[in-house]
């Protein structure tokens, strides 16, 4: 069983930066495949970036490359959302997860790929 907990989130204007994180506590966590998904107002949650266990691949959805950087530390145990450029459109609340499943080559990408979840931190970038 793995924990997470987000921290990082607040409020910043347009074209501005912010850094999350998750802290991960229990299971393995350099074997889990991560991924940071959002949920906005009245919309569903979607993927926004994932991370290999090993850190050496990544995949971000559209709307964030170029702007966001997945990053992360196993001997911290802790993951990271580097957010730069930052947009209205981008308030969320931002969750962190964990997948114990095996991918091979690809990543996890969808909701139903993560097993374990955050509480979520809340983004708000003002226009």
């Amino acid at each position: 069983q793995v924990h997470l907990v987000e921290s990082g989130g607040g409020l910043v204007q347009a074209g501005g930066s912010l850094r999350l994180s998750c802290a991960a506590s229990g299971g393995t966590f350099s074997s889990n495949d991560l991924g940071w998904l959002r949920q906005a107002p009245g919309k569903e949650r979607e993927f926004v970036a994932a991370i290999k266990w090993n850190g050496r691949s990544t995949d971000y959805a559209d709307s964030v490359k170029g702007r966001f950087t997945i990053s992360r530390d196993n001997a911290q145990n802790t993951v990271y959302l580097q957010m730069n450029s930052l947009k209205p459109e981008d308030t969320a609340v931002y969750y962190c997860a964990a997948s114990r499943r095996v991918f091979r080559i690809t990543l996890p990408t969808t909701l139903d790929q993560y097993d374990y979840w955050g509480q979520g931190t809340q983004v708000t970038v003002s226009s």
